[in-house]
């Protein structure tokens, strides 16, 4: 793997323009940058975004990664001062279709920042869900036997509990949001759970906001791939690679990357190496609570323990925080019982309780509200007035509602 990832690096470098590196001190991204550094004469650019004092800040790590390959580095603080609004409503046009992805957001200014130094930069997409880098894996492999062990109703119980007694937290995947998250997961069928932890809405929160939604529609999406017979793990990295690499980290990074005219290459996307990774036994991938555990040990003694020894996290802004602060307006003036009722597909009462419950704090719904912000700026924007016919609701729920 060691020669293949290196080649594969060496092609991403080809380029008669200016060349960077996004760098968010992570496994994947560091992974690229150590291969980079090697194949370049001079200094490389890296690129990162912060959040000053957030439990979303990931500065210490990219800048460690930075000071390790002397690169020429440049960072963008992401805060509430920064032009979001504007650049938010930005995502109507540039996206094409409604996504629900809050990291589009980081993306965007990711790439504005980049594009003003090169015009090509490299990316460390598809480690994850090659050889098995998100939490969701883990849910899954865990979910029978837990179910085995707590029976529904205890679940539900459990559930109940920590939403009476648990408060919100704002922070970054907190103990408080994978609780929750994992005890209604543990309620619905695995592959209902699967989309669930890696997405927003549940089946029953969908049926609330949308009467006569039956699920999320996402099922028929493993259906089609028929992977009965395949392990919990190898089903679940066979369902990402087919829809949630390119229908949301993919797609995301074109469109806010284009928008300034950047273009990225992830070189774990390299033909060779998605093949190495398929033939891979599923104990190289994830081994006991250690996930990317090939990669990890390519990388054992190459990166510094720091990194090697970092959980995933993802790309993602204080949304939770930032819907009852500075893009309260935003919602409240976007997502209004007119357009709600324009629509004709969703009930307004249900979806002003969400909203008001979480300005409350009795919930942390802030993927959720985020989904449908950028729904409706993408219907105000396009002018979009006619009803989804019930054959696109499914991938419109695939692509607004079930991506974080």
């Amino acid at each position: 793997m060691d020669w293949l990832l290196d080649d594969a690096v060496r092609e991403h470098l080809i380029a008669d323009v200016p060349l960077g590196v996004w760098a968010s001190g992570g496994l994947d991204s560091s992974a690229i940058l150590h291969y980079a550094a090697a194949r370049t004469a001079g200094k490389l650019k890296t690129f990162s975004v912060s959040f000053q004092g957030r439990s979303f800040d990931e500065s210490p790590y990219f800048r460690e990664i930075a000071r390790k390959y002397g690169t020429d580095h440049h960072e963008f603080d992401l805060n509430p001062e920064v032009e979001l609004q504007s650049a938010i409503a930005d995502f109507a046009y540039y996206s094409d279709e409604p996504s629900a992805d809050a990291g589009a957001l980081p993306v965007w200014f990711l790439s504005r920042m980049s594009r003003r130094h090169v015009t090509v930069a490299l990316s460390g997409e598809g480690a994850d869900e090659l050889f098995g880098g998100y939490l969701t894996y883990q849910a899954d492999r865990l979910l029978k036997p837990f179910r085995r062990l707590a029976p529904a109703g205890l679940r539900r119980l459990l559930r109940g509990a920590l939403e009476r007694y648990m408060p919100v937290s704002d922070d970054k995947i907190s103990l408080e949001y994978k609780l929750k998250r994992w005890l209604e997961g543990s309620l619905l069928n695995p592959d209902e759970a699967h989309f669930f932890w890696n997405g927003t809405f549940s089946p029953e929160q969908l049926a609330q906001i949308r009467p006569g939604t039956n699920g999320s529609g996402l099922q028929r999406l493993v259906d089609e791939l028929g992977m009965e017979r395949q392990g919990v793990l190898q089903r679940y990295l066979t369902v990402d690679q087919n829809y949630y690499l390119p229908d949301d980290i993919l797609y995301k990074t074109d469109r806010m990357s284009m928008a300034h005219s950047l273009e990225v290459r992830p070189p774990f996307l390299d033909h060779r190496i998605v093949e190495f990774a398929a033939g891979l036994p599923q104990r190289l991938k994830i081994r006991g609570g250690t996930q990317k555990y090939v990669l990890r040990e390519l990388m054992r003694g190459k990166l510094p323990g720091t990194v090697l020894k970092r959980k995933k996290t993802g790309f993602d802004i204080p949304t939770h925080d930032w819907f009852r602060g500075v893009l309260r307006g935003l919602l409240l003036d976007t997502v209004t019982p007119e357009a709600i009722s324009a629509t004709g597909i969703f009930d307004g009462r249900a979806i002003e309780t969400l909203i008001r419950d979480h300005m409350e704090r009795r919930i942390n719904v802030g993927y959720h509200l985020w989904g449908l912000l950028t729904l409706f700026l993408w219907m105000k924007r396009w002018k979009v007035e006619v009803p989804p016919t019930a054959e696109s609701v499914p991938q419109a729920n695939a692509r607004v509602f079930a991506t974080r």
